[in-house]
């Protein structure tokens, strides 16, 4: 075992030449170290991009939390260390440590990565190879930890398949004590890495990839995934928390700026309304709310905890929560007098009220995000976001006479069936709200737009749909850039080569794994990072392969083709998805599953579990 004493001294001696020290040391308040000896199980949580992005990650706290609140575990934190510190570490061959302990994680029994989103695949390499651990799978011993993955990159596991021991798919709250029971069992045993993987394939929502075989057609395309033992289930259900518990309180607060300093409230988790474009939409159903005293008590605790001054209410639609006034005007009258500031991230333009806004007067506002994501009826037809125009710009009306100079408008380019007329209704649609914005409060009116590209995601009615090609997105992108500028406009835009990498890695195979492990070989990492991304690393990565990224971006599918990822069910069916790609083609809308169950198939899926909540804690309805 290496002692964590010699880290410690070595840190100390070159940490001060680093951007950022404070980065590594860890100390932060309200952070957990148990003795190392004194618990059966340690788990390291990682988060594969720098500190400052990492801390505030909510799902990582969740797990934090949790498994600290375990008498016989601990649950230590890693982060990917920047340009700076990596060539130190590597040049002093000092691995990869925890912050509480600074013990290697190569020490730990379990590594979970919590993986949000693709362009952290070859962080999680990076950090593998930083903590002396095999990259693959097959290459670990009984030395080794098990590597354990989550989030909602998992949802299509296959092109990190030889990478993770096992994916964990859905919510991780129950799930990881299960699978620190069935660690702790196996090495009572003496169990050996592949019983002790057997073990984990038989808890609900848990994917050894190891244990499936992809058999492939002609054209590469996927025939099927099938176990390659009887005993392991031919398809993985995603876990789901019936009831949420109360969220986490103990919140870390970071001696360096990091990206949110705030205390992060989940008030409810999923969502009803349906975007076909919307990959959480349709892997976070069902509807689950927290009542409003769990809220206002998680808040208190948290603020005596923390102190900290900014209170994030979130969800995928915080103006969706029933009893939203309800809360903000208890959250006003408990903590007023107190200068916080009350986030809502994210909210519906059609059921935004007056009457919330004015409630949040009596707080420092944060500011106001509004993701119309079309600007057409033609495309909110297709996407099934039937926002009309007249209602988008009364809103933004509201917001700038209330007192809020800045709005933010998010929209999305080139989603199935756009024309270039509906890419100009994007930018007649924002000269409209600054021209209200103007008559409203006059040259102090600002509008801040997003424009994002496309990416047909798993799970989603339009993951048949093909990615438009390159110089259609840079003509659609270009369009809107010269028209959307001047005074108090300011626009921006995703990388369009990145929206590339992201739709293949999104939508591999297994034979992905091999180009995103030779161009993590060849220097890719931070790929999230304009200033690090390099597209033509990626491209010789594919080149060295044979493979071409087109398969998996511009192509379109098949109605009947076989998915990577159809072995893993979100809770809503294929039927359901193919039958929403359908209606989107003919323009036919959804309504909201609060209103009418459309049998998406959570409820048949999860019958057991939505009978055992209150029917107003799970918004569908009742099962027959």
């Amino acid at each position: 075992m290496v002692d964590s004493n010699k880290i410690e001294k070595s840190l100390r001696k070159f940490l001060p030449t680093m951007q950022k020290p404070g980065r590594y040391v860890g100390g932060e308040y309200n952070q957990v170290k148990k003795e190392w000896s004194a618990v059966n199980t340690h788990v390291a949580l990682v988060f594969p991009d720098i500190y400052d992005i990492g801390l505030p990650n909510l799902g990582l706290m969740i797990l934090y939390e949790t498994i600290n609140n375990r008498s016989d575990a601990l649950a230590e934190r890693s982060y990917v260390p920047w340009l700076d510190m990596e060539k130190a570490m590597r040049e002093k061959n000092l691995p990869l440590y925890s912050l509480e302990s600074k013990i290697p994680l190569s020490q730990f029994d379990l590594i979970g990565f919590t993986i949000p989103y693709e362009s952290l695949y070859t962080n999680v390499l990076n950090a593998l190879d930083l903590a002396g651990i095999p990259l693959r799978s097959a290459d670990r011993g009984t030395e080794s930890p098990i590597i354990i993955a989550g989030g909602h990159a998992a949802y299509n596991p296959e092109p990190m398949a030889p990478f993770i021991d096992a994916f964990v798919i859905g919510e991780g709250e129950e799930v990881i004590h299960e699978i620190i029971n069935a660690l702790q069992n196996a090495k009572s045993a003496q169990l050996s890495r592949d019983e002790t993987l057997t073990l984990f394939a038989h808890i609900s929502g848990v994917y050894v990839p190891s244990f499936y075989q992809p058999i492939y057609n002609d054209d590469q395309t996927i025939a099927s995934i099938d176990p390659i033992r009887p005993d392991i289930p031919t398809q993985i259900t995603k876990r789901l928390c019936a009831n949420l518990p109360p969220p986490p309180t103990n919140f870390l607060v970071p001696s360096i700026d990091v990206v949110h300093n705030r205390i992060a409230i989940e008030i409810m988790r999923g969502c009803t309304r349906g975007c076909r474009f919307c990959h959480a939409g349709m892997i976070n159903r069902p509807v689950r709310e927290r009542p409003v005293n769990m809220i206002i008590e998680s808040i208190e605790k948290a603020l005596q905890k923390t102190g900290y001054e900014e209170i994030a209410l979130l969800s995928l639609s915080s103006s969706d929560y029933t009893q939203i006034d309800e809360l903000i005007s208890t959250i006003t009258s408990r903590f007023a007098g107190r200068n916080l500031t009350i986030s809502l991230p994210s909210l519906r333009i059609e059921s935004f009220s007056v009457n919330l806004m004015d409630k949040l007067k009596g707080t420092r506002p944060g500011g106001f995000t509004l993701a119309p994501e079309a600007a057409t009826d033609h495309m909110r037809q297709i996407i099934n976001k039937p926002i009309q125009t007249e209602l988008l710009l009364s809103t933004a009306r509201e917001i700038y006479t209330h007192g809020w100079n800045t709005i933010k408008l998010y929209f999305m380019i080139g989603q199935p069936g756009e024309t270039m007329e509906d890419v100009q209704g994007i930018a007649n649609l924002c000269q409209q709200v600054i021209v209200e914005g103007r008559k409203s409060i006059g040259k102090r009116a600002n509008l801040h737009v997003g424009v994002s590209t496309f990416v047909p995601k798993p799970h989603t009615p339009f993951q048949w749909a093909a990615l438009d090609p390159l110089p259609t997105v840079l003509e659609k992108q270009n369009l809107l850039k010269d028209q959307l500028r001047g005074p108090g406009m300011k626009m921006t835009w995703s990388n369009p080569r990145e929206t590339i990498l992201e739709a293949v890695l999104s939508r591999g195979d297994r034979s992905i794994s091999n180009v995103i492990e030779t161009a993590w070989r060849k220097g890719a990492k931070f790929d999230a990072w304009q200033d690090q991304f390099n597209y033509n690393v990626w491209m010789d990565a594919f080149d060295a392969h044979h493979i071409s990224p087109d398969f998996y971006t511009s192509r379109v599918r098949g109605i009947n083709e076989v998915f990577p990822w159809d072995h893993i069910h979100c809770g809503v069916s294929r039927r359901f998805l193919q039958s929403e790609f359908m209606k989107a083609q003919n323009g036919q809308l959804t309504s909201d599953c609060r209103i009418v169950c459309h049998a998406c198939g959570i409820l048949t899926e999860f019958e057991t579990e939505r009978r055992s909540v209150p029917e107003n804690d799970w918004f569908c309805p009742e099962v027959v």
